[in-house]
């Protein structure tokens, strides 16, 4: 097999660097090239053809965002971000995946060498994926949203939801990786304001909990937050798992309750979608939908296979629309899946289902 050639872009002499020494100490992956900003990028892409690039965003003559909508109208190309595990660089770096990058990393920190293991492998894994990731899906994705400085149409709240909030007895749970914060905003933004309680589980950082939860809520004529450990599930509401907890849930009488724990990494993930599928499946069972969508790995699978088994129905993304199909092809695999949909038929098919 040929090996995954990575051009690195970054203004930081020492952050190329790094990122050099960790990709090429991998068999698979061939460092071709480094540029300190987007206008040296942009002619070492057209002599080098790399297949991946790794692209900071505050660079000097032109920011990274720029950069990333004009690569991906002019020449496609799977991007993973350098994204600095703040609320500005979580509002950013979902503005880029929103154009088309693929996934992003944390920028490394320098100082911090004991973490470097770690964090190589992660970076290794990244952009062998991205390598790997669905171009279609990423050209469609940039395409939809390339005049546009932001992929959200903001949709004014009705007052129904207020008006007629009650306990949900019936949870739609649904779980994404890489790719996942574009794909969850698809299947929200056309849900009524009085759906079903919607519990989601995305990888994501801590630090980019709240952007996310803000952004799904934009979108979606349903309230969007991150749950506090306790909170009784209702009708209308969408809890998005905290960047650094489990989310699961129990059932109290008649009601059903969100539980948050600081347990052990599931499959390499905290949150874990299996933590919230396993418990789904325990406590909600025939009431209840799951969905899996794109997103590298096999975190969700054994959930809901557990889920199916229980009475609950569950629909995975197909592989075309998706960015990676790791997630929801472990589950195919499984035979726990009734529905295999492309993206674009997944929100009228919980609706559907969730009469």
């Amino acid at each position: 097999m040929s090996k995954t050639r990575v051009l690195i872009i970054d203004d930081s002499i020492l952050i190329r660097k790094i990122l050099t020494e960790i990709l090429n100490s991998s068999p698979d992956i061939e460092v071709v090239g480094v540029a300190a900003d987007p206008l040296i990028a942009r002619e070492m892409i057209k002599q080098l053809n790399p297949d991946v690039l790794t692209l900071d965003i505050e660079m000097p003559h032109m920011d990274g965002i720029t950069f990333l909508k004009n690569l991906m109208r002019l020449r496609p190309t799977p991007v993973v971000m350098i994204s600095t595990l703040t609320e500005k660089g979580a509002e950013v770096t979902l503005d880029a995946l929103t154009f088309g990058a693929v996934d992003f990393i944390a920028k490394p920190k320098v100082d911090v060498i004991s973490t470097l293991n770690s964090y190589a492998d992660e970076v290794i894994a990244k952009v062998k994926m991205a390598a790997r990731a669905n171009l279609r899906s990423l050209d469609n994705r940039a395409l939809n949203n390339r005049d546009t400085t932001t992929s959200l149409v903001i949709k004014p709240k009705t007052d129904v939801i207020r008006k007629t909030t009650t306990i949900s007895h019936k949870i739609i749970a649904i779980g994404a990786s890489t790719g996942g914060t574009e794909a969850i905003k698809h299947v929200v933004k056309d849900l009524p304001a009085d759906t079903h309680a919607v519990l989601i589980v995305q990888h994501l950082p801590a630090a980019f909990s709240e952007s996310l939860a803000r952004h799904i809520d934009l979108v979606s004529q349903m309230t969007a937050c991150i749950p506090i450990h306790g909170q009784v599930i209702e009708n209308g509401h969408i809890y998005l798992a905290p960047g650094d907890q489990h989310m699961t849930v129990i059932k109290e009488g008649f009601r059903y309750v969100i539980q948050l724990n600081n347990g052990e990494l599931i499959n390499r993930h905290k949150p874990a979608v299996d933590a919230l599928f396993h418990s789904v499946a325990k406590n909600v069972g025939t009431n209840a939908i799951g969905v899996l969508l794109t997103g590298m790995g096999a975190d969700g699978a054994l959930g809901m296979k557990s889920m199916h088994e229980a009475g609950a129905k569950t629909v995975i993304q197909d592989e075309q629309s998706s960015v990676v199909w790791g997630m929801p092809g472990a589950a195919f695999k499984l035979g726990c899946t009734d529905y295999v949909l492309p993206l674009s038929e997944i929100t009228e098919k919980i609706l559907i289902l969730a009469k």
